[in-house]
Formats: structure tokens, sequence, C-alpha cells
């Protein structure tokens, strides 16, 4: 079984390393500093204790006003991954090193977050779409991408753990149309009396 790293264990090693680049070490993540994201991840991949030469997968959150990047870091021969992070403050025009000068592997993971999110790689050798054509208008992964009049938003309108206008309601919170109003328990009412 592959070993989660601790990033608090590797925190003050790589600041030591990189000074200024680590921003933050929580929720099981390192989160990197723009700005030294590729002397940082160089450090991560060339420690002959960490040896995290695989970049396993890229991802991106779009938090409506920045986004973040999420990389998952893996050494093959030591079996273990560490999860690093990194933002792109500006949510109109993102923009955040590429790393394919480290990880080959990023080649194709930055370019379908350029298609899909809109994030622009510094330095990438070759951004352009992959899935949608060009002129292609947006980027469907966008939170933004069917900004509708009003307050109406598309897609789900959040998660239960969310609050204010976008909260989705908890299961059995609200009745479906045409169904019995909920009980204070959260299941719906039956009818009384006699059936047919």
């Amino acid at each position: 079984m592959t070993a989660i790293l601790d990033p608090g264990a590797i925190a003050p090693r790589l600041e030591a390393a990189v000074p200024g680049s680590v921003r933050s070490r929580d929720g099981g993540a390192l989160t990197l500093q723009p700005e030294s994201l590729d002397a940082a991840i160089r450090f991560l991949r060339d420690d002959p204790e960490l040896d995290l030469v695989c970049l396993a997968q890229l991802t991106a959150v779009d938090w409506e006003t920045h986004f973040e990047l999420v990389y998952h870091l893996q050494s093959l021969d030591l079996n273990h991954l560490l999860l690093c992070k990194t933002v792109a403050l500006d949510h109109e025009a993102p923009h955040v090193p590429s790393l394919t000068p480290i990880y080959r592997g990023a080649l194709l993971q930055e370019r379908e977050l350029f298609d899909l999110m809109g994030i622009h790689f510094d330095g990438h050798p070759d951004l352009r779409r992959m899935f949608l054509w060009d002129g292609f208008p947006g980027h469907p992964l966008r939170k933004d991408f069917m900004g509708m009049p009003g307050t109406l938003r598309a897609g789900l309108p959040g998660f239960p753990h969310e609050s204010g206008v976008n909260a989705w309601p908890v299961p059995g919170s609200v009745s479906a149309p045409g169904a019995p109003p909920a009980r204070p328990g959260g299941a719906p009412s039956r009818p009384q009396g006699p059936q047919t």
C-alpha cells in the first residue's frame, strides 16, 4: 500500500532548501508559493529521501475567487505519495508555472486544465486545447461557465456542507413537488385514513 507523506515533516526541509516556498501545510497537503513552484518541485523530485519522480495526477479546484491546483507527486521506488497545492489568485486570467521541464507527464495534464478550466501554464511548450475545438466559448469546468442572469446558476446548486444561497438542501428536509410534506424527522408523512 502506498504511504502518504506527512507535509508537516517535509515542510521544514523544503523551506530550508527553497526559502519562502511553503505557503502553508494543512489538510494533508503542502501548499507552495506559485513564484517558487519550479524550485520547490525540483527539490521534491531530486531529494533522494523523497524521490518524487512521478507526477501521478494534476487537477484544479475552482473556488470562484481563485483556482487551487493539486499535484499528486509519487515515488515509485519508495512507494509513497505527497499531495502538493498551489494557487492562481487571478480568477479571470489564472497563470502558474508549467511543470513540463520537470515532469514530461505534465504536458497533457496541463493542456487538459487549460482546455477545461482556462488555467495558463507559463513555459508550456504546446499549450492549446485538448478536447474542445479552437474558438470554443469558455472553459466548461469553471463554475462561471454557464453564468445565468440573476441568481440562477447552471448545474448543481451546491453540496450539503455549503451555506448560503448556493446550499443544496439536506435530503429529506425539502419535499419533492407533489409529495406529502416532510415530518420533523425527515421522512415524508403518510396519508391518514383508509388506502384504496
